[in-house]
């Protein structure tokens, strides 16, 4: 609180005028990020609201990294906060899903949403470019035919052009949905 105090120009206890706590201050945070993340649009299929709502967590977590850790792990959530979670099981449940399926959905969704943002945040590189220099630099340090897969994979893949880690993001989205779409299909959870 004080070095935010410092920050803003303020008395560090000036800012209790305001919140509470510092947990107080987390919690507003959190529900920032979630206002800012597209609700899943009334108009759309559940599986489009779904790929919407997963890509655009995926680009405000891109801006808001510090975020990833703290948005499901708050115990006092925001208007913003609860309205986004309000808004995507509405959308499951009016796709035809079950109280127990939506809740399946939601949590591998925001799994794999809040986990490929946490590796993405963490990789040591932001572009095509870079990707190809580090896996180039990595392949250099050991002899050709140690790690044939490996090598396989960075030639025929990674270091092509037009290469984008983003674009895996997409590809495991795309099959998380798949099988949620077959799940809603034949699954007695759908129905319960």
């Amino acid at each position: 609180m004080r070095k935010l105090g410092e920050t803003l120009g303020v008395e560090a206890m000036s800012l209790y005028n305001h919140i509470a706590n510092k947990s107080e201050l987390l919690d507003g945070m959190v529900d920032v990020v979630f206002g800012e993340i597209e609700l899943p649009a009334d108009q759309l299929d559940w599986r489009a609201a779904m790929r919407q709502r997963a890509l655009s967590a995926r680009q405000i977590l891109s801006r808001h990294r510090w975020a990833i850790g703290l948005m499901e792990s708050r115990s006092a959530p925001g208007p913003a906060t609860l309205r986004h979670h309000d808004a995507v099981i509405g959308s499951l449940r009016g796709g035809g899903f079950s109280v127990a399926m939506a809740a399946h959905a939601m949590s591998v969704l925001d799994s794999y949403v809040y986990g490929f943002a946490l590796q993405e945040a963490n990789l040591p590189f932001d572009t095509g470019a870079q990707t190809a220099e580090l896996a180039q630099a990595i392949m250099e340090r050991f002899p050709a035919g140690d790690y044939p897969h490996l090598t396989d994979l960075t030639i025929d893949h990674v270091l092509q052009p037009g290469y984008d880690h983003g674009d895996e993001y997409q590809f495991g989205l795309d099959l998380i949905l798949d099988g949620l779409e077959t799940a809603l299909g034949g699954s007695s959870l759908v129905q319960s």
